[in-house]
């Protein structure tokens, strides 16, 4: 299963490239909305609650105005991924402790079982979102279609 992308995983039709929410909580709610959407969140609110769980364990936040939440869940079977563009950024803690805003959220829920493929694919998120390009390629995308395009050409 290596040899997937994180296109792979994404739900395009989830993908929001305008979060109103104006807090981290309101960000990831909002986000996760999309997802429940997809169907295949056996449980919404053991989902969401695994989420905040994971976030009051340590943030999120990665830097360079990402954040990453995210759980491993019994609530799904599969490893799926969405992601949320806020142009105003959210006030979001980093891993060093700062405040920052957040304007890119790639959130995702993996079965508790596939800790491989959840840490593949944190990985994959940590390395690609370090090319300055690429995070203001995210931010000036207009379609969900050209964020799935961004993604995939960085994974080349």
């Amino acid at each position: 299963m290596s040899t997937n992308s994180i296109t792979d995983y994404i739900k395009v039709q989830t993908i929001n490239l305008d979060l109103k929410g104006k807090t981290k909580n309101a960000v990831i709610k909002e986000l996760y909305e999309g997802l429940k959407e997809t169907n295949v969140i056996k449980n919404p609110e053991l989902g969401l609650n695994d989420i905040f769980s994971r976030e009051e364990m340590g943030t999120t936040g990665i830097g360079k105005e990402v954040a990453v939440p995210h759980a491993k869940t019994t609530t799904v079977d599969e490893l799926i991924i969405t992601i949320g563009i806020s142009k105003d950024g959210v006030e979001y803690g980093t891993l060093e402790g700062e405040k920052e805003k957040v304007k890119i959220i790639f959130m995702f829920l993996c079965p508790v079982d596939d800790t491989k493929e959840y840490l593949r694919v944190l990985a994959r998120i940590s390395r690609v979102i370090k090319e300055d390009k690429f995070r203001e390629n995210l931010l000036k995308a207009k379609t969900q279609e050209e964020i799935m395009e961004i993604i995939k050409s960085e994974e080349v």
